[in-house]
């Protein structure tokens, strides 16, 4: 009861936290994957907030700070995952990332954010894709709810740790889903009628 309740109370009064000593609680400051994360986290909170700005502008409203916050502590559970192609030298397959972080959040009290964490991989995942691909995941949906959830989701399928340096157009985006299934790819398109195109001119270059 206490745990639903001061989820109500941060939801409705919303306090910046600073994401980046959050980060810094985990990693090493000077390390490259540090350095990595914060780039990465900072172009999809940069691409999140320009969507949920389009949405406002348009009527819808959106807690722009929290996600804003969301995008940049998504990725937190990196660290603990086996893919040293971008410098995570844990043990957990890097499918898990997403769960990881949202314990890391659950366990300083960021329960909102750690949701945001645990649904953002692929456009979301069912239950019944897990279980049918027997993914080491918890077996229970891992779909993004809220419109914040799917602005982080969705922001997040443009841009990769692998290449940071550029976003990928919204055909690349799409195409780099079709190994998750039509389910997944038909969640994206949902997302994309949701949120439309970047407006990559205010971004960094596309692919």
């Amino acid at each position: 009861m206490c745990r639903i309740l001061k989820q109500c109370v941060t939801h409705l009064f919303h306090i910046m936290i600073d994401t980046v000593s959050i980060i810094q609680r985990f990693y090493e400051p000077d390390s490259d994957l540090y350095k990595l994360l914060l780039l990465h986290s900072r172009q999809v909170a940069q691409l999140a907030e320009h969507l949920g700005q389009r949405l406002i502008a348009h009527g819808t409203p959106v807690d722009l700070d929290f996600v804003v916050e969301a995008a940049m502590l998504h990725d937190i559970g990196v660290i603990n995952t086996d893919a040293p192609g971008i410098y995570c030298y844990g043990t957990e397959p890097y499918i898990c990332h997403g769960v990881i972080g949202r314990k890391m959040l659950d366990d300083i009290g960021l329960y909102r954010h750690a949701l945001v964490c645990e649904r953002h991989t692929g456009a979301g995942l069912a239950l019944s894709e897990i279980e049918e691909r027997g993914l080491p995941l918890p077996h229970r949906d891992l779909l993004p709810v809220s419109i914040e959830e799917k602005l982080v989701c969705y922001a997040d399928k443009f841009y990769s740790k692998s290449h940071p340096e550029k976003i990928r157009s919204l055909e690349v985006a799409r195409y780099k889903l079709e190994k998750f299934g039509p389910a997944t790819i038909e969640r994206f398109d949902a997302m994309s009628s949701l949120f439309g195109e970047p407006d990559y001119s205010l971004l960094h270059s596309s692919e």
